[in-house]
């Protein structure tokens, strides 16, 4: 068992809170990992299985992930140990949420991660009487739909577009395989339809479908809509993979978009991808980005490529007290903008340092992370 206080660095956590309710059988945690550029932001994640070390890790992943599209919040993370189907979901998120009463909104305001929905936050807002407690709520409370306007899978297409593009590489007619059909990879697939490209090989929990022909995406959506993740893979012409399989399909953009720790060192070596963009969080080990980066694969970062929902959030915290809408033209806008310039910059410094892309864009969050502690007298002037 790791100790708490083996995850401290130069960068944080600056605080960890681990918080139970025995009546609900609650069980959580809020790491807070660096707000040297803002108020900690980051979503709130609900499986059996979250830990603190995986919330840590997950929140300094949103400290460069903020540094890196350039937006001022800090980096932070929390997670509940629960089943997102369990039937007091909602006594224990309230739970959750009265727990962490101290440091909402002050210090941390929720988001949405894995296993929480926008009716999730429209209930940590309630609980807390706060509309600045949490973001992510549904379009009727005046939120941004991220789900179903599908900003996160809609930045990672702009970001691997933007990737290809460096590589000399045409995205028409490129071949794209998507690890995960869920939210974010529904998203991305609809977007690389519409800049031309090929989805060979989608993938969920049940097993992949492939066809080096191109798989109907709208078909694609309609299964799963009615008919659920099961019904994806078992859908159409195709050959039926098992699951992992489809991230050995040969193909010019391979997308890990369902979890993280996917690709590792074995992985890395039989993939066949020209370019990796990470739509997932973490899918990638370091042992295999270098693997990856020996054999000349690209690998956009996450904290880069799936972006788009922390710039979709940005627009969402300042609207949090306001009584207008965000405008959504706007903040695809910025979404594309941002981007694809920070990929070309990323990998662009990675090219001249001769390093991985992680590095290189760790690099450049580290530099203004460190910039702004310096400027709060967080650590001394070198």
């Amino acid at each position: 068992m790791t100790d708490t206080l083996e995850l401290v660095d130069e960068w944080g956590p600056e605080k960890i809170v681990v918080v139970s309710h025995r009546r609900t059988g609650m069980k959580g945690v809020l790491v807070i990992d660096n707000t040297a550029r803002g108020v900690g932001k980051g979503g709130t994640r609900m499986a059996p299985t979250v830990t603190v070390t995986e919330v840590a890790r997950l929140a300094r992943n949103m400290t460069w992930k903020w540094a890196a599209v350039d937006l001022f919040y800090g980096g932070a993370k929390a997670g509940i140990v629960a089943s997102p189907a369990s039937p007091d979901k909602e006594a224990i998120l309230r739970a959750f949420a009265r727990a962490l009463h101290n440091e909402v909104p002050r210090e941390y305001v929720f988001g949405l991660d894995m296993g929480l929905t926008e009716d999730d936050a429209a209930i940590i807002q309630d609980e807390l009487g706060d509309r600045g407690a949490a973001v992510g709520t549904p379009a009727s409370l005046g939120g941004i739909a991220y789900d179903q306007l599908g900003v996160t899978g809609f930045g990672v297409a702009e970001a691997a577009d933007a990737g290809v593009a460096m590589t000399g590489r045409p995205m028409t007619g490129a071949r794209v395989v998507i690890q995960g059909y869920g939210a974010v990879g529904r998203a991305a697939a609809e977007r690389f339809a519409e800049l031309g490209a090929t989805v060979v090989a989608v993938s969920t929990a049940f097993g992949a479908l492939y066809h080096p022909d191109g798989l109907d995406v709208g078909e694609l959506d309609k299964a799963r809509a009615e008919h659920g993740d099961a019904f994806v893979t078992r859908f159409g012409r195709g050959t039926r993979l098992g699951a992992g399989q489809e991230l050995l399909v040969e193909c010019e953009v391979l997308v890990p978009a369902a979890t993280q720790d996917v690709i590792d060192e074995a992985a890395a070596r039989l993939i066949k991808a020209g370019l990796i963009v990470e739509g997932a969080n973490l899918p990638t080990s370091s042992s295999a980005q270098r693997i990856l980066g020996e054999r000349g694969i690209v690998v956009i970062p996450d904290f880069v490529a799936n972006a788009g929902g922390v710039i979709a959030a940005a627009f969402a915290m300042d609207a949090r007290y306001s009584g207008f809408r965000p405008d959504t033209s706007a903040v695809f806008t910025s979404i594309s903008d941002r981007l694809r310039g920070n990929t070309r910059t990323v990998l662009a410094k990675s090219e001249n340092l001769r390093v991985t892309p992680h590095q290189a864009g760790r690099r450049l969050a580290a530099d203004r992370v460190r910039a702004a502690m310096h400027a709060k007298g967080r650590i001394p002037v070198e």
